[in-house]
């Protein structure tokens, strides 16, 4: 079994309902070389009770103001040890082998620098929805990437093998799509492959990130414009992310929205603006 130290990031704010749960995920993990890193985002519930309840010393808790999951996340990778690292969000939750089947991967085949996998929907009780994300490329991400394909983005579920040379930081003026900005950030010229084992229980819940539609509209317009700024991307290539982009919130705001006016107004404003 390998011996390396896996570093899990976690960013909460406001999950005492769901943080428990969390973290006794990873306390069973098969796997355990980790240390959990626990940075509460400016949380006014019981949050810091709850995270500081664990007696493992695994276990570290570091907390600031409200600055968004971006910032916190920046907190903990400025401090986290490991040789490879991960995020779990403060309302999901890790099958035992998580840890385990993805760094088997790493050891089976030592060029890679990105290990996914199988992503179960649950329910807000954690109970199986029977939905589940399922990667199917292998290869340099990049691209893949830029097109949005789901063959191998769902979100944060990527465990990353850690580089000394490599500066790995989030945009702190995003709170959504930064988890794709920042895998764009890091991924050209690197390998990425996945198990096909379970890695994450995602619980879906009303009031989360990826249900603001209108949150998650601004953070398309934000990553449209610093993709094209930063990363210098070619007309063609930028052009395919946009029509992309805009067939994704249209079909968001059609059918998670259930509203045809408001999908209508989305698909203009992406057409003005973007």
């Amino acid at each position: 079994m390998s011996t390396a130290v896996v570093s899990v990031i976690m960013a909460a704010f406001n999950v005492e309902s769901y943080l428990y749960q969390s973290i006794e995920s990873l306390i069973k993990q098969s796997h355990h070389d980790w240390e959990l890193i626990i940075v509460n985002d400016g949380s006014s519930d019981k949050t810091s009770d709850i995270a500081k309840s664990f007696n493992d010393s695994r276990i570290r808790y570091c907390e600031q103001d409200n600055q968004g999951v971006s910032s916190a996340r920046n907190l903990g990778l400025g401090l986290m040890t490991g040789d490879y690292f991960c995020f779990l969000d403060a309302d999901d939750a890790m099958p035992q082998d998580s840890i385990k089947t993805r760094l088997d991967v790493f050891q089976q085949y030592p060029d890679i620098s990105f290990v996914d996998g199988v992503v179960v929907y649950m329910n807000e009780d954690m109970k199986p929805t029977g939905k589940q994300y399922v990667p199917s490329f292998k290869g340099d991400p990049y691209n893949e990437l830029l097109q949005l394909n789901r063959t191998c983005y769902f979100g944060n579920t990527w465990m990353i093998k850690r580089e000394r040379d490599v500066y790995y930081r989030f945009n702190q003026q995003m709170s959504h799509a930064e988890d794709l900005f920042f895998y764009l950030t890091i991924a050209k010229g690197r390998k990425y492959s996945y198990t096909e084992s379970p890695v994450l229980y995602y619980r879906e819940r009303k009031n989360s990130a990826m249900k603001d539609l209108a949150g998650l509209e601004q953070g398309y317009f934000y990553l449209l414009r610093i993709v094209k700024e930063e990363l210098q991307l070619d007309p063609v290539t930028f052009k395919a992310l946009k029509k992309r982009i805009i067939r994704i919130m249209f079909l968001s705001h059609l059918f998670d929205g259930r509203d045809p006016y408001s999908a209508a107004r989305s698909l203009f404003r992406y057409l003005l603006k973007a």
